[in-house]
């Protein structure tokens, strides 16, 4: 296509340097520099240290508030559910739908306790059990996401979590109803109006008025994806997300609008996310920039979206479906839309993606708020040792081991043998002393 305006990086994957080019442009630095981890690590010192005055302190300068205690930063379940009835019906109905289509994919993946009896009545088996306490930290503001709420609250509800606190800024006293809304339907429990590192330090250690947690989970900017790095270990975390990413791959058959589309929808997220599409039809390709180019001035964050398009955007060309699968399978996307004839196949040849979208009229988008299974997916290739956030996320699997005399009799020996190889005295006699004579 002669002289596009949108400058979107064009690709031949069997073009020599194609996989140093494709590196460069997957390549993301989500490491936080020196200033964000001082100060990071001063904020949560200070939540540490001093609780419920440090948190407000920090609202009042960060979200310019005007507030003198936490009461005043903490909404209760009527607030909540306020905000849900205050709602135009048709938003009301949407969440409810949403939230009944998340709910009914989650529920089908709890797991159940197990065990087995062998034949001297030895039992061995696994027990599962819920989170105590969840925090699930939500943007705030204009930029907010009720769906978050939605996708981190339900799994955790279904997979049987006790308590769920939300926390979320609302700057310069802006309080978004909607997520409010969502947090009723999900059933979260307790709010607080803080967010930031501060919001994630009085989860991961608690203070005054805020409960500590078991794990904290939802999205965030590069403050709270620092905090949450190194609260670590003193709680679990979902994952540290990079920005949002959709790769597409179509035989040429659907229709270019819809595809610019889909690449539009990750795009406007923000100038780093990135969207892809690959085709083995280079006029295709060309049919796609096409529609950009109309449609792009249609949008409105159009800026926002050139810019993604301009500066990680990629059209790739590949020869047939093998390439296309080895290119997919090497980016190891957050979102993969398989827009080609019999998709279901495709996705079996499919190794790295956090979720697959199959077929011509699967977009992306109703993944992101209705269709069930969880947006929370991993970016940045890590699909390629991680999984979407589940209910699998909120529980946790204890061992049950139970000898009879017999089994522990014959299992103490084997057990002595090993201990004693490795030097570890005690342990053998501890399991010789159940050895029968």
């Amino acid at each position: 296509m002669p002289n596009p305006t949108v400058d979107i990086a064009r690709l031949d994957a069997g073009a020599e340097g194609f996989r140093e080019r494709l590196d460069r442009m997957l390549a993301w630095d989500g490491v936080s520099d020196d200033s964000v981890v001082s100060s990071v690590t001063d904020i949560i010192s200070n939540v540490r240290q001093r609780g419920d005055q440090a948190l407000v302190e920090y609202s009042n300068r960060f979200d310019r508030l005007d507030v003198s205690d936490m009461q005043q930063l903490s909404l209760g379940a009527d607030r909540l559910l306020e905000a849900y009835e205050g709602l135009p019906e048709e938003q009301r109905e949407a969440l409810r739908v949403a939230a009944e289509r998340i709910r009914d994919y989650h529920q089908r993946q709890l797991q159940e306790s197990w065990h087995y009896r062998e034949a001297d009545g030895t039992l061995l088996g696994q027990q599962v059990t819920a989170m105590d306490r969840v925090g699930i930290y939500v943007p705030g503001g204009k930029a907010a996401y009720p769906s978050s709420v939605l996708m981190n609250a339900i799994p955790a509800k279904v997979a049987g979590v006790s308590e769920i606190i939300m926390v979320v800024p609302t700057p310069d006293g802006e309080v978004n109803e909607l997520v409010l809304a969502a947090a009723h339907q999900s059933g979260v429990d307790r709010v607080f109006t803080v967010g930031g590192a501060q919001a994630v330090a009085a989860l991961a250690y608690g203070t005054q008025s805020v409960p500590g947690v078991d794990k904290i989970v939802g999205p965030g900017n590069i403050y709270v994806a620092t905090a949450k790095r190194m609260v670590f270990g003193q709680v679990g975390i979902d994952m540290i997300a990079g920005p949002s990413e959709i790769l597409v791959v179509c035989d040429g058959q659907t229709n270019p609008d819809w595809i610019a589309m889909d690449l539009f929808s990750q795009a406007e997220h923000d100038e780093d996310a990135q969207s892809i599409l690959v085709s083995p039809d280079e006029e295709f390709l060309d049919r796609v920039q096409e529609s950009i180019e109309r449609l792009l001035p249609t949008m409105e964050r159009a800026d926002i979206i050139r810019a993604s398009l301009e500066s990680r955007g990629m059209l790739i060309k590949v020869c047939d479906r093998e390439q296309a699968l080895a290119v997919t399978n090497r980016i190891a996307p957050e979102h993969l839309e398989l827009s080609v004839e019999d998709p279901e196949a495709w996705a079996r040849e499919v190794r790295h993606a956090g979720a697959i979208f199959m077929g011509r009229y699967t977009a992306e988008a109703l993944g992101d708020y209705c269709a069930g299974p969880n947006h929370v997916l991993p970016t940045s290739s890590t699909a390629r040792f991680s999984s979407p956030l589940g209910v699998y996320d909120f529980q946790k699997r204890s061992s049950l081991i139970q000898f009879s005399a017999q089994g522990a009799s014959e299992m103490g020996k084997v057990a002595s043998v090993l201990a004693r190889g490795e030097g570890l005295t005690a342990h053998a006699r501890s399991a010789e002393y159940r050895i029968r004579k």
